[in-house]
């Protein structure tokens, strides 16, 4: 490969981050053995409860340290995890789960069927999928100490891919005493049954959380298939390394010092390219979607013109571009719902994609909504590169329109926790944030939380739109591709008149790992930690 004189003064400067990197930050990063894996994740782990938060790097976390019923293979099929046996009585209404042998809670107390029937409770407060179900329920109990029962008041022949959807939270399973707390209560144990445990006595908040590899774990006998298969752990420890800036974890992974990078800058890439112990890899083949989500509780976004303007305001290209999306061949325009060519995506109302936006129509729209100079506060996470770059290029555009809007610097984790107030922003609320999700959730309303509508019972930002909600309900009896996209368009007509949030456009990533990591799993949301190696 031919290395440019820019690519050059990159990699000066990387090194010389290297060299200038704080002491503290290089302890923390200190060259490991071929049996400790190193990962610097995109963000900081504040929220360790699964079904308290949506957010990748929580779910990355549940995954080391719980079991699933169902887990979904490389082609986003259900297949059994903790589950042994299975079946469904004539009538279709009773289904009946055996769980497997072997299965034992990181405390060494065995896994039962009472445990997975509290976890679904729970989970179903918070999960569109949980919910319907629940909805359907005559009943969900324990039969015996390893089996139990799903009755319902009518067929939903979709059950076992409710249960496992892709869409976060995932349904882990809990031990009872951890999942009979309320879901607005986050679970403070980091006890569960999975390849990994949480090594609770070399947890760093904000600087490193280690997870070791569970001795007594029993994987199944299939290969690993995605996040489905025999979870084998091949190393005996995996430290994430909390490094804020980008620059500082790249020259960190150049060094040896970590091993894995889940955010590389766009403008590094090349970089990486030249270095001989390093490999880019996209993981994610359906890329990620950006999504501009506005607080429909409070002003101005309550109105829904006001919503509507942002629809014809922002320019999708333009947002990529300020991103670090600098290759088109990595980057889409989306005007669809349901995302970037998945199964559903159609072009139902969607008139109001124009290239390059229609300001004019939006400063009618907001003129009728009423704005009077509210001061609009967008949430934006330093820690992340195009999200923060994206944060501050979204208030320039609004001050020039003559929006009062304001940015509010912190970490991700402290987004996280930002984002749950519902108040009006002198009370610490919020107006909007931009946030990223894996293409393939949104192909699944059902299960996904970022496609409801249901005000504030739903999800973040707490649109409502009850004829949307009765469309969406129907989606689960639907049995064939054929009738789903027509449900779909007709979904997608209300979805873009009421304007919940605002597509961003598309783009795919790679991360970045030194080449002696191997046996990665590429599947969508979040990193599964068994089957790597480290040569």
């Amino acid at each position: 490969m031919t290395i440019s004189r820019r690519d050059l003064i990159k990699a000066s400067l990387v090194a010389g981050t290297a060299v200038s990197m704080p002491s503290i930050v290089r302890a923390q990063t200190a060259a490991t053995d071929s049996r400790t894996v190193r990962l610097v994740m995109a963000g900081d782990l504040r929220v360790f409860d699964p079904f308290f938060s949506t957010t990748s790097i929580t779910a990355g976390h549940g995954l080391a340290i719980y079991d699933t019923l169902f887990s979904l293979d490389s082609k986003l099929t259900p297949q059994p995890q903790m589950v042994g046996r299975w079946g469904v009585s004539d009538d279709k209404k009773t289904h009946t789960f055996e769980l497997r042998d072997g299965l034992g809670w990181h405390d060494g107390t065995p896994v039962t069927a009472a445990d997975c029937v509290a976890s679904i409770r729970r989970w179903a407060q918070v999960a569109p999928a949980g919910r319907l179900i629940m909805a359907r329920a005559q009943d969900i109990s324990r039969k015996d100490d390893k089996t139990f029962t799903i009755k319902l008041k009518e067929p939903l022949g979709n059950l076992v891919d409710l249960l496992t959807g892709i869409a976060t939270p995932f349904l882990f399973i809990m031990r009872e005493k951890d999942a009979s707390r309320p879901a607005t209560e986050q679970v403070t144990a980091n006890v569960g049954s999975g390849p990994f445990k949480f090594n609770e006595a070399l947890a760093k908040p904000g600087a490193s959380f280690t997870y070791d590899r569970n001795e007594k774990y029993v994987p199944r006998s299939e290969p690993a298939d995605g996040f489905a298969g025999g979870k084998i752990v091949n190393v005996d420890r995996v430290i994430w390394d909390n490094i804020g800036n980008e620059q500082t974890a790249f020259a960190a992974l150049r060094a040896g010092e970590v091993d894995y990078l889940e955010s590389l800058p766009s403008d590094l890439r090349s970089v990486a390219e030249s270095d001989p112990n390093l490999a880019l890899e996209v993981l994610d083949k359906s890329g990620w979607v950006n999504l501009l989500l506005m607080n429909c509780l409070q002003k101005p976004f309550d109105n829904v013109k006001a919503r509507q303007a942002m629809l014809h305001l922002l320019d999708q290209q333009a947002f990529l571009r300020a991103m670090g999306v600098i290759d088109p061949n990595n980057a889409n325009t989306v005007n669809s719902m349901f995302g970037f060519k998945t199964p559903y995506s159609n072009d139902e109302n969607t008139g109001w994609y124009k290239k390059g936006g229609a300001p004019e129509m939006a400063r009618q729209l907001l003129k009728e909504a009423g704005y009077a100079g509210e001061k609009v506060v967008i949430l934006q996470p330093t820690n992340i590169a195009s999200l923060s770059n994206a944060a501050q290029f979204l208030a320039g555009v609004l001050r020039k329109f003559g929006v009062n809007a304001d940015l509010a610097p912190s970490d991700w984790g402290g987004l996280v926790t930002r984002r749950g107030n519902r108040g009006p922003v002198e009370q610490g609320g919020w107006s909007m944030i931009i946030t990223s999700v894996t293409g393939s959730t949104l192909a699944d309303p059902i299960g996904t939380p970022w496609l409801t509508a249901e005000g504030e019972k739903g999800f973040t930002g707490w649109a409502k739109n009850d004829e949307y909600e009765a469309l969406r309900a129907k989606w689960a009896d639907t049995e064939t591709v054929a009738e789903r996209q027509s449900l779909a368009r007709k979904m997608q007509r209300v979805w873009w008149d009421f304007v919940p949030q605002v597509v961003l456009g598309q783009s795919v990533a790679p991360i970045a790992h030194r080449k002696a990591l191997t046996g990665l799993i590429g599947m969508p949301v979040a990193l599964p930690m068994w089957n790597m190696r480290k040569v």
